[in-house]
Parts: C-alpha cells; structure tokens; sequence
C-alpha cells in the first residue's frame, strides 16, 4: 500500500522537488531550540538552560584598551569625507590583529568567543561604519573561516598568520550580476587541466560585484562552478559550486573599481578575472573539497551570519536609544520636554524595548554557536529580524530628533546609521527571501519532526520508514490539536513553564500555547498547499515572522532569567513579551485569514474567529509604554545597563558626552528651575531672560549664587547639544570652487 502511495505522489507531483543546491541548504549548520518551539510543546527547562554567556577578561581587557584606542583614533566624520582609513589606522588594525578576532592563538589570532567577536563588532559600529565594516569580513564569511573549517593543513600554516595580522587582505567573492542567493546560477567559472609538468591547475573566468574590501585585497575567497571536462579527478565533468583561494596580483584579475554603498565609505566593488590560473591545491580543503563549496557556504553562514550584522543592528540601537533618550529629556516644546508627551513616549519605548529584547537574542544565540551549534534557521531569523529591527529604530530615532537628525555633520549621530541601514537588509541574504523562502521553508524540513523523513522516503522509495513517519505524523497532529484547544479554552495555563515562575511563567504558558497553534496550522498548510507552498511566499513569511518572535520572545525571558529577574527590569520584560505575542498574534492570524485549500472555510471562518476572539495579547498599554520611555529619560544604572557596550568618546566636547553631562546636569538642577518657575507664578520674579530671573531669585534668597550658576551652566550646555551643525560656504562641498569647476569640465567635455 504504501509502495502505491509512493507511486501515486511521485507521479503526480504531490510533493515540492528539492535541488541538490536545496539540499545542501537543508541540510547545513544543526537545529537548535527552534525545534522546540515548532513541536507545537516547548521545554522551558531545556530553553532556560540554555547558555547566556558573559565576556571573558581578555575579551573586555581588548573592549577597553585596543578598540577604545582605536575608536578614539578616529573621527567618524572625517571619515565619511576621506572614503577610507588613514593609513595610521589601517597600521593600528594590523598592530592589534583586529582582522583576527576568532583566529586561534596557535595562528597568531586572538581566539575570541562569538561573544567576544560581537562585543568589538558592535562597539566599532556605534562609533564608525567604515571601522565596523572593515572588519567584519576578513573575520566573518571572509576566507579565514572556511580556512580554519575547512582549509588543509597547508593552507592554514600558510595563511591564517598573515590573514590574522593584516598582511593578507581577505574578500569573499561569491555575488554576480545574475545570481545572488541562487547560488545555482553562478557563471563565474573553473576550468581543470593538467599542466605539462603534470599538476593540476584550474582556469578562472569570474564577474563578480557588491564584494566588499574587494578593490584592496590581497586575497580572494572565489566561489565558481568547476568543471572536469577530461574527468581528471574522476568524479565527473561538472562537479559543481567550489571555493578557491585566489590572490589578486596574479595576471588576469581585475580589481580597484568601487561601488558606493549609500555613502558609507567603506572599500566595496566588483572584481573580475579573465582565464587567471591557479593550482588546484589553491581549492579550500584541497582537491576534496571540489565541488562542495556550497556546502562549506552554508555551514559557514549557519553561524557567521547570526552574529556580525546583528551584533551591529543590536550595538546601534543601544547607542541611538542612549543619545535619542537625554535628547528627548533635553529638548523642549511649550516649556515642557518632548519625552512627557504620549507622541514621543510611543517612539521612545520602541528604541527602548527593542534594545532589551535585540541584546537578548543576540547573547542567547552568541551562546549557542560557542558551544558548537551551527542555528541555520535561527541564524537567518536573528539576522533578518535584527537587521529589521534596527532600521526600525533609526527611523524612529529620526522621528524624535526631528531636523537635528535630517542636518548632517559631526554632531549628528544618527545620519551614517540611517542611510547604512538598507546595507544590513540587504546584505548576507536579502531579509525578503529569508523571511520568505528560508526561515518556514528550511524551517518546516529542519524541525519538524517527521515531515523532511517522509520526503526522504518518498525520494529512496522505502516503503517501510514512510509508513513510520506517517503513522508518527498523524500522532503528532492530532496531539497538537489536542494542546491547541486544550491550551485556548485555558488561555495557556495548562502548559508547563519549566522553572520560571510569576510573570515569566505566564508569559512562557503563551509561548507554549502559540506554538501548539503555530505547529497545527503548520501541518495544515504543509497537507493542502502541497508543492505550491515553496510559492506562498506570503504565507511562508507569516510563518516565519511567528517563529521569529516565539524565539525573540524566548530569548527575552532568557535574558531576564540570567539577569536575576530584577524588579526595575519588570516594564521591559511585559514590554518584549506583549510586543513578541502581537506579533505572533498578528502572523498566526494572516495565516487563518489566507488559509486555501479544502479546508480553507472551516481554517478561515472557524479558527480565524476564533483567533480574533481569544487573542494571545493586546499591544502594550499605554502606562507601560510611558515607564518604559522613562528608562531612557534620566541618569541610571539600569539606563546604563540597557545601553553598555556602546562606545563614548574620551573627549569631553563630542557630543556623546556632552549630551550624557548636560542630561546629568538638567537632572541635577531641576529642583531650581521648580523653585524659579514657582517664584515667577507667584509674582516674586518678574519674566525675562534667565540671568535676569536668576540675579532677582539670589537678591530674594530664592536660590544661592551656587544654584544659580549651575542652572546657568545646565541651560547654556543643553542650548549646546541642541545645535545643528552648520557649514560655510567654503566648507560646503557643494559650494566649493572646485566642484563647481569640475562640473564645467564634464559639461564642456560632454559636448564635444
């Protein structure tokens, strides 16, 4: 019988085809807790023992000496005209090993953690784009980790030093013109042949573009197609995607050409090369490894990705929610700050929760990939879901700085994040295909339990373990229908929060009973959408938004957990919870409302009423928006809890600091500026300026000449930090002589 069902779905397509590129991305990198929290019944005890780790003492002795020396080298400003590093920087990089961060310390590097490598990562991107990206690559999808993975022995004596220490420049060229995340449509190609001397060699022929550090490496990691066409490896003619180590000087390649990622400054452009020669002991992991360079791509993306562009969204968030915050306190509209009114307050929680619960997720998967696990759908959720959510953030920090934030110059600390923010949605795996092809897609094979066995069997034709599974798979949904009403009826509180008791445990109970949704509604569409579903990219991508905030949700009560669930931390704990189960509401229900198929009446009438009617949350209140906006609003340790790893200059003058010290300062004098403002209500002092105010309240014992001359001093620092950079004619490059002779030149030469 079951030999016939085989037959049957075979025959009529019943089932979506998976390619061999597929394939390896199915199965790259390890599943992680998202199984957990697809089985429909997630394990809180197994959840919140999960590492939440801490950076070690050498890591922060690095923190606090090299990467604060190194930011403080460096003015970001000048950095955007200049379009690249000094080359004083770029000796201090190689001095301290900045390109080494994860190299072993038997190959010159520093050995840092994932958690290490994150921490420097986001601090260099809270003071300067062209820093972080630079290095970023030659320590993330850069050749030194496949290398140190993968590579020979030979390969990694022979470069992981000088990758560690700079002498070798690394770029990643993996993105043509016509193939982006299809890495199956790669042209870039490899010819083997046999040199007269009898050693292989390889012919490379590559067009490749957005690569960054590509117009000054040293060093290419290529991925090509190779071909074999005398068979000499004897594994056929086309052996398929392989990675190969190419150095740029060698006759043929093309480089130096630059793009220009939305003004960022930081080296990127395409490179190319024209029948360039190299041997083939230059493939990464030797002749072994011919052919399975997609699969070394995306083991290596499983975990790579899940910490530098979220490291760098997270880090930023927390700096634009720490200088967002004192100005939102320091600026003022009807002689009242903007951060009391609700308009700002909304914003202002955002920047502020989002910074709880990023920081939460980043930590938790940092503690994951350290021990070993390789999350390739939690890697593509913390990457596009971060990445989102940091564009998020800067928008609304843009909102609340109003035209502070749109004037360009040194003091504006938000402009460079804005116009970068498209870079990190953009880059290692565009955020619209990851949420809507990898995350449910991989996901939905990867953890669920009995579906990528079923396919498996169907594909072997093996009769016997497809009865297995179907037989298992009916158990499993029929149990999953049984939480799901079970948990409904109950709004949650029949499910098990592990060890996490008062709020915690009733936010974990809703965890649990989305999930039981989440996986019922999963099966269903798997049942009726059939090979259709790798189409749906609408559906898919609702089903990866509630898997993506079940995790964050899960990270959050992690981090609360770990942080010994102190009681000032409560409002952003009811804060990242409420705002993940939304979320998760809002998917959940785009899926019943979309539902096709032949269940589609009882899906859509039935279990979207119901949905609608017993939701698992509402939106924040506004009560708690307001204590959580607050958080940012004054001096505390729980502001500077929320916000460390940024990085502040050591000049007192930058406007980092100064806006810390006038927030400080405004705090301080506040009780004079009452005792003024109630002296002029009751007719004691007439109105004017505040010298004048102040000279009459010292006259009447209203106030010392002490308080006086600190109200002076807070309000002349707060006027400070609200100015707006401004430029003279001459400093402004649009202005300039000799821009406007360059145009002249390129008109007069365009009409002849």
């Amino acid at each position: 019988m079951f030999s016939w069902i085989i037959q049957l779905l075979k025959k009529n397509k019943m089932l979506p085809t998976i390619s061999d590129t597929e394939r390896a991305a199915l199965e790259a990198g390890t599943v992680w807790v998202e199984r957990d929290l697809f089985s429909g019944r997630p394990n809180f005890h197994k959840l919140m023992a999960e590492s939440y780790p801490q950076i070690n003492e050498k890591e922060k002795a690095f923190l606090d000496g090299p990467v604060e020396e190194l930011c403080n080298l460096v003015s970001p400003w000048e950095l955007i005209q200049l379009q690249d590093l000094p080359e004083h920087v770029w000796a201090f990089l190689r001095k301290h090993r900045f390109f080494g961060l994860m190299i072993p310390e038997e190959y010159g590097g520093h050995g840092f953690s994932s958690l290490g490598f994150s921490a420097v990562i986001g601090k260099l991107g809270t003071h300067s784009m062209i820093l972080n990206s630079i290095v970023i690559i030659p320590n993330s999808i850069g050749p030194a980790e496949l290398i140190w993975h993968y590579g020979t022995q030979a390969q990694k004596d022979r470069y992981l030093e000088p990758l560690a220490h700079g002498k070798e420049i690394p770029a990643f060229a993996l993105t043509e013109p016509h193939a982006g995340s299809d890495a199956a449509s790669l042209t870039s190609s490899g010819t083997l042949f046999k040199r007269q001397d009898g050693s292989l060699a390889i012919r490379l022929n590559w067009n490749k573009r957005y690569i960054t550090l590509a117009p000054i490496a040293t060093l290419l990691g290529l991925a090509f197609q190779l071909y074999d066409p005398e068979n000499l490896l004897g594994k056929g003619t086309e052996l398929g995607i392989t990675c190969a180590l190419v150095h740029t000087d060698l006759p043929g390649v093309e480089q130096g050409n630059r793009h220009d990622p939305m003004g960022s400054g930081f080296p990127n452009g395409p490179t190319r090369g024209h029948d360039v020669i190299i041997d083939a002991e230059q493939i990464i992991g030797g002749l072994e490894y011919a052919g399975k360079g997609w699969i070394m791509l995306m083991e290596a993306l499983s975990g790579g990705r899940a910490l530098s562009l979220p490291a760098s969204a997270t880090a930023g968030v927390k700096g634009i929610a720490h200088s967002v915050g004192a100005y939102a306190h320091l600026r003022k509209q009807f002689g009242v700050s903007i951060g009391k009114f609700e308009g700002i307050q909304e914003p202002l929680a955002r920047l502020t929760g989002k910074a709880y619960l990023m920081d939460a997720v980043r930590v938790y998967t940092c503690g994951a990939i350290e021990r070993g696990e390789k999350p390739s759908v939690v890697s593509a959720i913390v990457k596009y879901q971060l990445t989102e959510l940091g564009r998020q953030c800067v928008i609304d920090g843009m909102d609340i700085v109003g035209g502070k934030g749109i004037s360009r110059g040194p003091n504006n600390l938000l402009a460079e994040g804005y116009t970068a923010a498209p870079i990190g949605i953009t880059v290692e795996g565009a955020n619209i295909l990851t949420r809507t092809l990898i995350v449910f897609g991989q996901g939905a094979l990867r953890c669920h339990p009995y579906l990528y066995r079923e396919v498996k069997a169907i594909e072997n034709e093996d009769a016997a373990e497809l009865r297995r599974s179907l037989f298992g798979h009916a158990f499993f949904g029929m149990g999953n229908l049984i939480r799901a009403g079970l948990y409904s009826l109950t709004r949650g509180r029949l499910a098990s929060a592990g060890p996490l008791r008062g709020p915690s445990a009733h936010y974990a109970r809703k965890i649990a009973w989305a999930s039981s949704i989440y996986s019922l509604l999963a099966d269903l569409v798997i049942i009726t959408s059939g090979p259709e579903l790798k189409q749906r990219g609408k559906i898919s991508g609702r089903f990866a938004d509630a898997l993506s905030w079940m995790f964050q949700g899960t990270a959050t009560l992690r981090r609360f957990q770990a942080d010994g669930c102190p009681e000032e931390d409560l409002p952003l704990l009811h804060w990242g919870m409420q705002t993940s189960l939304q979320h998760i509401q809002k998917s959940l229900e785009g899926v019943f409302q979309n539902f096709g198929g032949i269940l589609s009446i009882p899906v859509r009438f039935i279990g979207g009423f119901l949905m609608r009617l017993n939701p698992l949350s509402g939106p924040p209140s506004d009560e708690l928006v307001k204590q959580v906006a607050e958080t940012l609003l004054k001096p505390s340790d729980q502001r500077d809890r929320l916000t460390e790893g940024i990085f502040l200059p050591e000049d007192p003058n930058s406007i980092q600091r100064q806006l810390d010290r006038a927030l400080t300062l405004s705090h301080a004098t506040a009780p004079i500026s009452h005792k003024i403002r109630k002296a002029i209500r009751e007719g004691l002092i007439e109105k004017g300026t505040l010298p004048q105010q102040l000279e009459t309240a010292v006259a009447k014992e209203i106030c010392t000449q002490e308080e006086a001359q600190k109200l002076i001093e807070s309000e002349t620092l707060r006027d400070t930090v609200l100015q707006v950079d401004e430029f003279t004619p001459e400093e402004f490059p649009r202005h300039r002589k000799d821009f406007h002779l360059d145009q002249e030149k390129a008109l007069a030469s365009s009409t002849h």
